[in-house]
Order: structure tokens, then sequence, then C-alpha cells
């Protein structure tokens, strides 16, 4: 419910901080900031899709207790990117914060936090509540 609630609020404050900034900056000013932070998260997206696997590939050769840490900078770096790209002072605030490596840093950790009391949850499942059949004269097993 609150998710939704916040979906439609987004452009109603956006609409009221173009208003009210906009006023503050001037036209041109404010049009010129939609188009840089625009163009900034295009590039960004660019330069993540280029990295690539690369970034991964460091992280396991230099043994980072924990490999997935890379792959989540990277998606909040691409939320940052979305962000910046969407038109408004809002997301791009947003996309910008984003951006701080101590900020993905909380993120990430809040979201381990998280997923580890899930994870706890299913440790206590046995292999047992999975049924497995397995017939060998199946034809659709060959």
């Amino acid at each position: 419910m609150w998710v939704l609630l916040g979906v439609l609020a987004l452009p109603l404050v956006e609409i009221a901080l173009f208003v009210t900034l906009g006023a503050e900056l001037g036209l041109w000013l404010t049009l010129a900031w939609v188009l840089l932070t625009g163009v900034l998260g295009v590039l960004m997206l660019k330069g993540l899709a280029l990295s690539g696997r690369r970034g991964l590939r460091e992280g396991l050769q230099q043994g980072l207790h924990d490999p997935l840490s890379p792959i989540a900078h990277k998606a909040l770096l691409g939320v940052a990117a979305v962000l910046l790209i969407l038109p408004g002072f809002l997301t791009d605030t947003l996309g910008l914060i984003l951006l701080l490596p101590p900020v993905r840093g909380l993120i990430i950790r809040q979201m381990a936090q998280r997923m580890r009391g899930v994870m706890v949850v299913r440790r206590g499942a046995t292999r047992d509540d999975d049924v497995y059949e397995h017939r060998p004269n199946d034809d659709r097993l060959n």
C-alpha cells in the first residue's frame, strides 16, 4: 500500500519541485540541469554495460569475502543512473546520493541483514521437505 502511495506521490512532488525550484533557477538553468543529469545517467549506464563482468572477476581474484558485493554496488549504480535519467529534482537528488560509496555500502548491509533473516528461517527446512520423484524409465528425463 505504501509503495503505491509513493509511486502516486512521486510525480506530484516532482511537479512541485519543478515549479518551486524552476521559478528560483529560471527556465534555462532548470532545463540545463535536467539535460546534464540525463546525459550523466546515460553515460553511467553505458559504462556499467561496458565494464560487465570485469569487476566481479577482479573481486573474486582479490579474495573478497563477499563476492556478491561488487554486483550489488553495480546494481545500485544502475539504479542511480536510471534515477538521474528520469527528469526531476527529487529523482536526481536520490540518484546523486546513491553515487556515494558509503550510502551504497549502508544499503547493501541493510539488505544483507534482511536476507540473512530470511535465510535463517529457510535454513531450518530439511531435505525431506523437498519431494523429488525420479522414475528411471521416464522418457521426459532423457
